[in-house]
């Protein structure tokens, strides 16, 4: 979708291109030696053993401060000590970079398009300062990113719409013109030539059977005239028909009232997740549900096909969390072998003021 490949460039984070975080940990943390990743906690523990073996071996072989020769017990102690010290300063080190560790594993996985992922920031310091910062970049971006998906979507609808105002306009009536031709000289004509015009007809009124489908699809004016559930109503009614499936629909018409965006966006998701499921779930069944929650509404399209055992972020599912982000809802996309694939889409809906 357009509105996919304009956020993608701008700040995006690609599933597919995304390295692993064994690879990333090493390029931030650490640094190739000899093709083997060093992380920072390995040169700095190695650094500070280097240092305290040194110490101990002066220890033990200077006779300034220890018997001569060595006193086996003092070596004893010397080594015990700088076991201890050892583990200690492993201790400190984890401890002390713990937060770099987790950040770099935020930085390896963080998607936009999932908002809100978040390192806590504790004390002060550098890290605690680096942390905030990066934090602060996410927030920004986000919210680049949803101004520009907002963008690239509404610019969609609008390039929807005039499509289908085309394709209505220009041709609709050009294939109802050549429909009514047909008609009038097949009326006219003697056999065999009336048989021909009349399946020339029927292919004619196929095709445009198909434009108005096509319209339909671009333009749900159902959705802007009878209201959601309608629309939803009607779209899996055509869906069954156009593909075979057996749908379920589970709708409750108490829903809450939604504004005009909120609709469009459950209806986008709807139609997606249902081409979805006739396109690659090889299904049979598929059910939708739309229900009214604790300050949310909740749509749900499952269906029963082979399921993949991870959801694979395509264009499609991608561009369903573009407009989940639109208006601040949260998708979730499960696919499980035999189980088929599971779409949640969760809108917020604003409480009344008492």
């Amino acid at each position: 979708m357009r509105g996919d490949r304009l956020a993608a460039a701008g700040h995006g984070t690609r599933a597919g291109s995304r390295a692993r975080p064994e690879d990333d940990t090493a390029r931030v943390t650490g640094r190739k030696e000899g093709g083997v990743a060093v992380s920072l906690f390995w040169r700095i523990f190695a650094l500070n053993a280097v240092v305290l073996g040194s110490a101990t071996a002066l220890l033990l072989w200077a006779p300034v401060t220890v018997s001569v020769p060595v006193v086996l017990t003092e070596a004893i102690i010397l080594v015990a000590g700088l076991v201890v010290m050892l583990i200690a300063n492993a201790a400190l080190l984890r401890i002390g970079l713990s937060p770099l560790e987790r950040l770099t594993r935020l930085m390896t996985t963080v998607d936009l398009l999932r908002p809100g992922q978040r390192l806590p920031e504790h004390g002060r310091g550098e890290t605690a300062e680096l942390i905030s910062t990066f934090n602060a970049m996410l927030d920004r971006l986000e919210h680049e990113r949803a101004s520009s998906s907002a963008r690239a979507l509404l610019a969609q609808e609008d390039e929807r719409r005039r499509i289908a105002q085309e394709l209505h306009d220009e041709v609709g009536q050009s294939m109802t013109a050549v429909l009514l031709g047909l008609k009038r000289a097949a009326d006219d004509a003697d056999e065999p030539l009336r048989g021909e015009l009349h399946q020339a007809q029927e292919i004619t009124r196929e095709s445009l059977d198909e434009v108005r489908r096509l319209v339909r699809r671009l333009r749900p004016g159902v959705l802007e005239d009878l209201g959601l559930i309608s629309a939803l109503t009607s779209l899996t009614t055509e869906f069954a028909t156009h593909t075979g499936l057996h749908v379920v629909r589970r709708f409750d018409p108490g829903l809450p009232a939604l504004d005009q965006e909120t609709e469009l966006v459950l209806y986008r998701v709807a139609q997606e997740a249902l081409t979805n499921a006739a396109r690659h779930a090889d299904a049979g069944r598929v059910e939708v549900g739309l229900s009214p929650g604790d300050g949310v509404v909740v749509l749900a399209v499952e269906d029963d096909g082979r399921g993949t055992g991870v959801a694979r972020e395509g264009a499609g599912i991608r561009g369903m969390r573009e407009r989940a982000l639109l208006i601040g809802a949260t998708l979730d996309v499960t696919s499980r072998p035999a189980t088929g694939t599971h779409v949640r889409l969760t809108v917020p809906v604003p409480r009344k003021q008492p």
